[in-house]
């Protein structure tokens, strides 16, 4: 062979070498089309909405060509964290209202894109079995918690047990706002993962939806759910400078999904929850 030859076939062979490399590096390999494999990682905390995701939502999202991976976090702080440095790309556990204070709170700049499938707060007890047993006196524990409390209070106004002052803003509700409290029910605030506890040792426990299913107990043992309001829906968070991602549109349409409707509608376990606007249409 001539050494015009050689040369020819040497650039050749490092041409080739070259974009196999360019393609393994990529996650690709020449018959994929050069598509780059796609992975998304959620975070949540441990309990009904990692359920209702692997049910209703990651199924769609695989079809569309997603690797998905699940990350469960056991605070409520970590999430945001992991998706702030990059270690996750979205997470599913808080309401725009927790969001918006964490991102002030820690100078952070997440958002959430669409509102997701939420357990809403209600009225429990091991003692009593209607809201028409209660008395005067009796003890109703609440969540401590601002956001949680203003919530609370709505539900025992819902319940015909208290009225709150009518030109305050709902979602900043406190004690100091109830004008009537007719049967001088005691409330007793204490922290919202505790609820589910005290419900032994009180006559009405206010719970949140996810402490509630996760100590055991379904929506639909409730005596009174609350009505929702928009800013108390949970939502898909993600960075701001990804909200227009092909993945964050995707995890929209994904929580919008006929399949994740059909969840709703035929599993027992998600039985009360309340819905998005979207899905009720």
């Amino acid at each position: 062979m001539s050494k015009k030859n050689w040369i020819r076939l040497a650039s050749t062979f490092l041409t080739t070498a070259a974009l196999l490399i360019a393609c393994s590096s990529q996650g690709t390999s020449p018959s994929s089309g050069n598509q780059p494999q796609k992975e998304i990682r959620i975070g949540f905390n441990p309990g009904p909405y990692t359920d209702l995701f692997r049910k209703g939502v990651q199924p769609y999202l695989e079809q569309k060509g997603y690797t998905v991976k699940i990350l469960e976090f056991s605070d409520w702080v970590q999430p945001n964290f992991a998706l702030a440095n990059q270690s996750i790309d979205a997470n599913v556990y808080q309401h725009t209202i927790y969001l918006e204070n964490f991102n002030k709170q820690h100078h952070l700049n997440l958002i959430g894109v669409v509102h997701v499938p939420t357990a809403p707060m209600g009225i429990y007890s091991s003692k009593h079995r209607s809201l028409n047993e209660v008395k005067d006196g009796m003890t109703v524990s609440i969540p401590n918690d601002p956001t949680n409390q203003a919530r609370a209070l709505l539900l025992l106004q819902k319940a015909g047990w208290v009225s709150v002052k009518k030109n305050v803003d709902p979602i900043r509700v406190s004690e100091h706002d109830v004008e009537e409290n007719p049967k001088h029910l005691k409330l007793l605030p204490m922290e919202a993962a505790q609820l589910p506890r005290s419900k032994e040792d009180v006559d009405y426990a206010v719970i949140t939806g996810n402490f509630a299913i996760s100590s055991g107990l379904k929506l639909t043992d409730a005596l009174l759910l609350e009505d929702m309001l928009e800013a108390h829906l949970n939502v898909v968070a993600v960075r701001s400078e990804d909200r227009d991602k092909p993945f964050a549109k995707d995890l929209v349409d994904a929580y919008r999904s006929s399949n994740l409707k059909k969840v709703l509608q035929t599993d027992p376990q998600f039985a009360g929850y309340a819905l998005p606007k979207e899905l009720k249409e």
